[in-house]
């Protein structure tokens, strides 16, 4: 569970980033993490499309910059641009300047005022000064699509486990995550599974 749904003391370490929308609300918040890549972001999109559903997609600059027509793919759809940094990059490994900068690199791509650190890893003094620009997004309930530790069975489980009133969902439309088959399988059926219990789809 603290992986899948962060635990409220972990939440606290970056107490003005947005981890969890409105819990009185029947509404979820799908989100993606890591593109655009080609051999995945375009079949997210013809999913979400066909499920009548917006997200939001935290993009890797780096590949903004590769795949520009992806890009506007994305956003031509009516989807919603987040930061992921230009290289995907941990804070606890840069110093605050180098991390600012490659941060800002990405923005220049962007243009958006949302923002997701990779692996939800900031030092403080990159938080402060973020938050100024930003607003940070992090998730309540993260799929694990990505592991080829689970299944595509147990990632949909993930989300039929955890998801709840004001939930931010963390898919990747990345390779890691279509390499396991985790994506394929997973994103068409929460959808299902959400939109039978209930919830509508909210952007952020």
């Amino acid at each position: 569970m603290f992986i899948e749904q962060p635990p409220e003391f972990f939440r606290r370490f970056y107490p003005s980033a947005v981890w969890r929308m409105n819990p009185d609300e029947k509404k979820v918040y799908l989100t993606f993490d890591d593109g655009p890549i080609p051999e995945v972001t375009p079949w997210v999109l013809d999913v979400l499309a066909q499920k009548q559903v917006q997200a939001t997609f935290f993009m890797v600059g780096d590949n903004v910059r590769k795949h520009p027509d992806i890009y506007h793919q994305v956003v031509a759809a009516g989807h919603r641009i987040g930061n992921h940094t230009f290289n995907h990059i941990r804070g606890f490994e840069y110093w605050t300047d180098s991390y600012l900068a490659n941060t800002h690199e990405a923005n220049r791509l962007m243009q958006t005022d949302l923002f997701r650190p990779p692996h939800g890893h900031l030092r403080w003094m990159q938080y402060r000064v973020l938050r100024r620009y930003y607003r940070i997004v992090m998730w309540d309930v993260v799929t694990r699509d990505y592991s080829n530790k689970l299944r595509p069975p147990q990632v949909l489980a993930n989300v039929m486990r955890y998801a709840r009133n004001g939930s931010i969902i963390t898919f990747h439309d990345s390779l890691k995550s279509w390499d396991t088959g985790n994506l394929q399988y997973a994103l068409p059926r929460a959808i299902d599974f959400l939109a039978e219990e209930g919830y509508a789809f909210g952007l952020l």
